[in-house]
């Protein structure tokens, strides 16, 4: 690391200076966010502030962002009527369809690998629009199931770009296919929910 004891000693020299002036310079920033970060959880009984990446906090506020919206199953109130028409009332939205996509866009690097889709186009045919038989499922009591199936076609452009080492762009037409499922309960029977 250092050819010879004059420079070990210089370096010695030069960290023991920094650490002296900084403890006196009257600079907190380290030492005051550390306080304020202890302060806040011994009042709000947590841990200390973590700070997370935007990369990170992204991928929490999507998951919850599917949570909310596509996973969870409806149960619907009876239909009144014997002979009453069901049929599926709602198809995918455009972003359940981009969700349900395999992810080839996320994770290049800036300037180096970039995948965008543009010219988005999709097409949403319903494939299956049936009901099952009224059964018993449990924390739901007697329900039956109305299946309703999508195939989503999504036509774009693919463009991969590279700015470094050779730059380059390369734009191609592509088409996938998602199956996306809507099944959800209706009660066979009962007073309506809330």
């Amino acid at each position: 690391m250092f050819k010879n004891g004059k420079q070990f000693s210089r370096a010695l020299l030069l960290g023991c200076a920094c650490l002296l002036t900084i403890g006196t310079s009257g600079c907190t920033l380290v030492k005051g966010f550390a306080d304020v970060a202890y302060t806040g959880a011994v009042f709000w009984r947590t841990t200390p502030l973590i700070p997370v990446t935007a990369y990170w906090q992204q991928l929490v506020e999507d998951t919850y962002w599917e949570e909310e919206r596509y996973n969870k199953v409806p149960i619907l109130d009876p239909v009144e009527g014997e002979h009453a028409p069901l049929f599926c009332l709602d198809p995918p939205s455009p972003d359940e369809v981009i969700r349900a996509l395999p992810d080839k866009t996320g994770g290049g690097v800036w300037f180096l690998a970039e995948t965008t889709r543009n010219n988005v186009r999709m097409v949403v045919e319903p494939i299956v629009d049936r009901i099952g038989e009224c059964r018993f499922y449990p924390m739901v009591g007697p329900a039956r199931q109305h299946h309703c199936h999508y195939k989503c076609t999504v036509y774009y452009d693919k463009t991969i770009r590279s700015g470094w080492p050779i730059p380059f762009s390369n734009t191609d037409q592509t088409k996938e296919v998602v199956y996306i499922d809507h099944d959800h309960l209706i009660r066979c029977a009962g007073p309506p929910s809330e």
